[in-house]
């Protein structure tokens, strides 16, 4: 006899940020979740650095124009803590809801900024937060890195649920180190595909393909959620003319694939804001893998093997402390004393 596979409905965001107003932002944010809490939602994905919009003005000028501008200032006075009001706000949503939240950020710890991205249980609680691993080129200028243990994978009743940013997708030890802990949905956030058009690599055709193969390699469900530029965004950024011949309105491409790489749902006009709605089937995935596991009896380990460090690295390390509590300390961030984070989720 069949087991009975876990089924419901996630939703991915397709929105236009509240940019660089972190209070209008998070009502924005409470909006969506409610609304994917009323068509029945149990899982919600949000584009990365959602929270307080993308940092679109380091690839639009020098560092002395962004600093000048004051762009510098308002982008880290908007971002977002663990341990704030704001953060609890958040929190209440899920739980009202009774929804599994991932949330894009720019997470603001001490004078250092990091694209995070937060999961939260559908109690409200933490489940884990991450942070990209590196800065993709100019967002170098802006935000630090995440280590190893950012990589990681947690079993929750959507399932085992995973989550990357931007162009983690196209490090190819990355996502074979997620593949690794049998992921099985993915949330794979992007910004928006409408600056640097003249690159097609970073345009909607290639990254929402990195998106499907992501599918197909790991055998899971991946929900590709993608901001939209508003036109009071490219106002916003843009002082002079040449600046707007490098950005535009639009450049939503929200997406979500299958395990075998079909697409799940009709896109968005890519000016278009809403939430697209996915039928996840989780008995599915076992028939991609029979096909081609990549970690299982598709590998070779006597050919090809991953090194994967999961060892948190921060610049101090606290004399005294056990692994155990060391590593929920780390893992946790500057998650609120409130959240329950799980020590054995943690530690993975």
């Amino acid at each position: 006899m069949a087991l009975e596979h876990p089924k419901y409905v996630a939703a991915v965001v397709q929105a236009a940020p509240e940019f660089l107003n972190l209070d209008r932002g998070i009502e924005k944010t409470i909006a969506l979740i409610d609304e994917a809490g009323r068509n029945g939602a149990k899982l919600i994905a949000f584009p990365e650095t959602w929270l307080p919009g993308y940092p679109f003005h380091v690839w639009l000028g020098p560092p002395a124009w962004a600093l000048g501008s004051g762009f510098v200032q308002r982008y880290f006075d908007n971002s977002l803590t663990y341990d704030g009001p704001h953060a609890a706000a958040l929190r209440e949503a899920a739980a009202r809801n009774r929804i599994t939240v991932v949330l894009g950020l720019s997470e603001r710890c001490g004078g250092s900024l990091y694209i995070a991205q937060w999961i939260i249980g559908p109690d409200g609680a933490t489940v884990a937060t991450r942070r990209k691993l590196r800065p993709t080129h100019v967002e170098r200028t802006v935000f630090g890195d995440g280590d190893g243990s950012d990589l990681a994978v947690h079993d929750l009743d959507v399932g085992r649920l995973g989550a990357l940013c931007c162009w983690e997708h196209i490090q190819p030890l990355t996502k074979y180190a997620m593949y690794a802990q049998h992921e099985q949905v993915h949330v794979a956030a992007w910004p928006s595909f409408s600056m640097y058009e003249f690159a097609p690599a970073l345009g909607h055709e290639v990254n929402n393909a990195v998106s499907r193969v992501y599918a197909v390699e790991g055998s899971c469900f991946v929900l590709a959620p993608c901001a939209v530029i508003s036109e009071q965004m490219v106002d916003t950024l843009c002082d002079t003319a040449d600046k707007r011949t490098m950005i535009r309105a639009g450049g939503g491409h929200a997406a979500a694939y299958g395990p075998g790489g079909e697409s799940l749902v009709e896109k968005l006009p890519e000016t278009a804001e809403g939430l697209l709605f996915v039928e996840i089937d989780l008995g599915r995935i076992s028939l991609a893998k029979a096909a081609a596991d990549p970690v299982g009896h598709y590998a070779r380990p006597d050919v090809l093997r991953l090194w994967f460090d999961k060892q948190p690295r921060r610049c101090v390390e606290h004399a005294g402390e056990n692994d155990a509590s060391h590593t929920l300390r780390l893992q946790a961030h500057d998650a609120s004393a409130n959240d329950a984070v799980d020590p054995q989720e943690s530690a993975n």
